[in-house]
């Protein structure tokens, strides 16, 4: 007979959680994972996936105003926001299905409740029963973070956009990050009038600075104001409906729907680490070595709630390591430089390695390719957007330290791109490579 009641208690069924659930199990141990939202997680049921899937949603408006320049005539246009969220919704109950499957197929027995660490071997369900496992991993992600002002019960975060009753008119959001970006171009592509608020002037801090400067040019072009180094301090309900918001020292803007997002914070509330001897960090994420391992031996955490990268596929090899290592003989780390990112604002913006102000602090001697061009599509469409792709060179070694690029499909085009620069390859070799005629993509290997 065991020792333990489980040989890993998993807290949290997010994509780290639910893929260290399922390696572990193959390896042959005995695994439970306890989740008290939805099986999924930020990604699955209220973060990329839902949102990736308004994105999509939101682009027919452009694509059907294109239409008439390439000889098609569409009558009684119109957009239905029920119909788009409903469909995004039964495919989140369509993902939870397939996630809890993968649980059940692989034996992992699973519990639907909030559970605790009681002690370095010990997990406290909501229901009162206490079990034991030999390891535990926190998996519980990050939750949005809701800043302190007067009328701050009347704001939506990410969670909520997904469940609005109706497409509001007004939006006003407060943040510059990629959540911010994102649904700004979401609801400004289906129509409603949409003010970005952000305490500095900077949007998507951490991306190549050319690429921000491009988005700003062009979300102002279609229509998004930016009001800068204007926290919300006040957001007042009406009495005819809707909310007038106070951005600092500026006039009052109306609003129907307020959607806060200014970052998330590691979901590490009341989770009883301290009962495994488990000290937060400042920004209240769990401590770990390279190896996702805590101060307690038997304990490990993954994904966002160690605030390492917030990225799903981060989260995923992390928790697909650490089952490795513990019941698969296979120790290893993971690799946290050449990570590719994308933001899927419109246009959208891809970027792998380093930023052009960061090779230079770091190498000092680079040289920067770019290639500054009106895409075909837009072109046909009567759209004088430009996309701009940004190659960063060694100039020492012709090794490509960064690529960055905004325009169309540049999301799709990256992920390729950034296993050469993951690989080590140089200028030249770009250099060499026949160019894919016509596309946009050919832009990476033309440029001189």
């Amino acid at each position: 007979m065991s020792e333990f009641d489980y040989d890993l208690f998993v807290i949290g069924a997010g994509s780290g959680g639910v893929r260290a659930s399922r390696i572990a199990a193959s390896h042959g141990a005995k695994v439970a994972v306890a989740e008290e939202y939805r099986i999924g997680g930020t990604c699955v049921i209220r973060g990329c996936v839902p949102k990736k899937m308004l994105v999509y949603g939101s682009h027919f408006a452009e694509e059907l105003q294109d239409a008439a320049h390439y000889g098609w005539t569409i009558d009684s246009m119109r957009f239905d926001w029920a119909t788009l969220r409903d469909t995004v919704l039964r495919d989140v109950d369509r993902l939870e299905t397939a996630y809890t499957s993968t649980l059940d197929n692989n034996r992992v027995e699973h519990f639907h409740e909030r559970a605790t660490i009681a002690g370095a071997h010990a997990v406290r369900l909501a229901s009162g029963r206490e079990v034991t496992a030999r390891y535990i991993l926190v998996a519980t992600g990050a939750w949005p973070v809701m800043p302190d002002f007067e009328g701050n019960q009347y704001c939506i975060t990410s969670n909520e956009v997904f469940h609005l009753p109706e497409l509001p008119e007004r939006v006003v959001i407060q943040g510059a990050g990629y959540i911010a970006m994102e649904f700004a171009g979401i609801f400004n592509a289906l129509g409603s009038k949409v003010t970005v608020v952000n305490r500095s002037d900077v949007i998507l801090r951490g991306y190549d600075e050319a690429l921000r400067d491009r988005l700003l040019q062009i979300t102002m072009a279609r229509g998004i104001e930016y009001k800068f180094h204007c926290p919300i301090t006040k957001v007042e309900q009406r009495d005819g409906g809707g909310f007038t918001v106070t951005p600092g020292k500026k006039d009052p803007i109306p609003a129907d729907v307020v959607l806060i997002a200014t970052g998330r914070r590691p979901n590490t509330d009341g989770l009883g680490l301290e009962n495994a001897g488990i000290d937060l960090g400042p920004g209240g994420e769990i401590p770990v070595d390279e190896f996702s391992k805590t101060a307690c031996d038997s304990i490990y955490a993954v994904g966002d709630v160690t605030d390492r990268v917030q990225l799903t596929p981060v989260a995923i090899r992390e928790g697909h390591a650490v089952a490795d290592a513990l019941f698969g003989g296979e120790k290893r780390t993971i690799a946290y430089d050449c990570i590719p990112s994308a933001v899927f604002s419109q246009p959208p913006i891809a970027s792998v390695g380093l930023t052009e102000g960061e090779a230079r602090n770091r190498y000092g001697n680079v040289k920067v390719y770019s290639s500054d061009f009106r895409p075909m599509k837009n072109v046909f469409a009567e759209r004088h957007e430009r996309g701009l792709y940004k190659l960063v060179v060694d100039a020492n070694t012709d090794r490509i330290l960064g690529i960055h690029m905004i325009g169309p499909d540049s999301p799709e085009i990256l992920q390729a791109a950034a296993i050469a620069v993951r690989a080590g390859l140089t200028k030249a070799d770009f250099d060499a490579t026949v160019a894919l005629h016509p596309s946009m993509a050919e832009e990476l290997v033309l440029m001189r």
